[in-house]
């Protein structure tokens, strides 16, 4: 019976694909995986003048990531 890739972290997803290379579902489930997608962020400047609702967005995008990076570690 095969592991829920959607549930799996991306260690534990990764780990299991280093296991089993012909298992192209678990594959596709790696390269596909949510937390792995890039966010694409409004422009931080127009015409030379900071825009603040986008760098403060910016901001938090990047706390989230270092806080998601950090459980990982646990």
């Amino acid at each position: 019976m095969k592991p829920n890739f959607e549930d799996m972290s991306v260690p534990d997803l990764r780990a299991y694909v280093l296991e089993h290379r012909d298992d192209i579902e678990a594959i596709r489930a790696l390269f596909h995986h949510p937390s792995l997608k890039w966010k694409t962020m409004p422009p931080l400047v127009k015409d030379g003048t900071p825009i603040e609702e986008n760098i403060h967005l910016a901001e938090e995008a990047i706390k989230q990531r270092i806080e998601q990076a950090n459980k990982s570690k646990e």
